[in-house]
């Protein structure tokens, strides 16, 4: 059976991942994190991406993007991943690929999952054992989102503002959000999503999607709604 297009639709948040070959790792100093981090934000502001929020795990990363025009995303993340090999196989002394094939990208409701997602990257290295808190890994979004940091280069989606009229505001209700955790049903589906690139929305959402693109939203029939709502 051929393998899908990705589903990529501009003006819509995306969660987008890109692991390791074999699992193996794609950072292992801190400059290699630096250097990562510095291709997603100038890749990311080269194709006209905005990067609402990142974390850099060992053997992969996930973004939180929204590109805006179509083949934005796919600009940005090959020239990311060109960057990032040479930079790495010169450091590791090594040669040849560093990517599992392609990377996997999932349109999200932003209403519905937005938020979520964010706190899901933040919360991964927690969930793999690298933190005890959020707040605790370098090596993403978090501290930028709660005011511990200045991370430039990010572009803060418009409900990250929306949950507060001061920063103060915004980034103790963010905070909170992260400290109360995702069920694990809501991070089965974002993961699940986010790997088979399916889209993630509410019934009426996901049919009004359908209408934008031939290529299937959901798993089984196209156009099939879900028989759950979003959490």
């Amino acid at each position: 059976m051929a393998r899908l297009p990705r589903l990529v639709v501009p003006g819509y948040p995306h969660h987008v991942i890109q692991r390791g070959i074999d699992r193996q790792a794609i950072v292992r100093t801190a400059t290699d994190h630096e250097a990562l981090r510095g291709f997603i934000v100038e890749e990311a502001r080269a194709a006209g991406v905005a990067l609402h929020a990142y974390v850099l795990m060992p053997n992969h990363f996930h973004l939180l993007v929204t590109p805006a025009q179509e083949g934005a995303l796919a600009r940005m993340m090959q020239s990311i991943g060109r960057r990032h090999v040479r930079h790495f196989n010169v450091q590791a002394q090594r040669s040849g690929t560093l990517w599992e094939g392609r990377y996997r990208c999932a349109v999200l409701q932003p209403e519905a999952f937005l938020l979520a997602a964010m706190a899901y990257l933040d919360l991964n290295p927690v969930r793999a054992g690298l933190a005890e808190s959020a707040a605790d890994y370098p090596w993403s979004s978090h501290r930028h989102c709660i005011g511990q940091a200045v991370d430039k280069g990010l572009s803060p989606h418009p409900l990250y503002w929306a949950l507060g009229n001061t920063p103060f505001a915004r980034e103790q209700a963010y905070a909170d959000l992260v400290a109360r955790g995702l069920v694990a049903e809501l991070v089965r589906r974002l993961t699940d999503s986010g790997l088979h690139g399916w889209a993630l929305g509410d019934e009426a959402f996901l049919a009004g999607l359908q209408k934008q693109t031939p290529r299937r939203v959901l798993k089984g029939r196209p156009g099939r709604p879900p028989t759950q709502a979003a959490l």
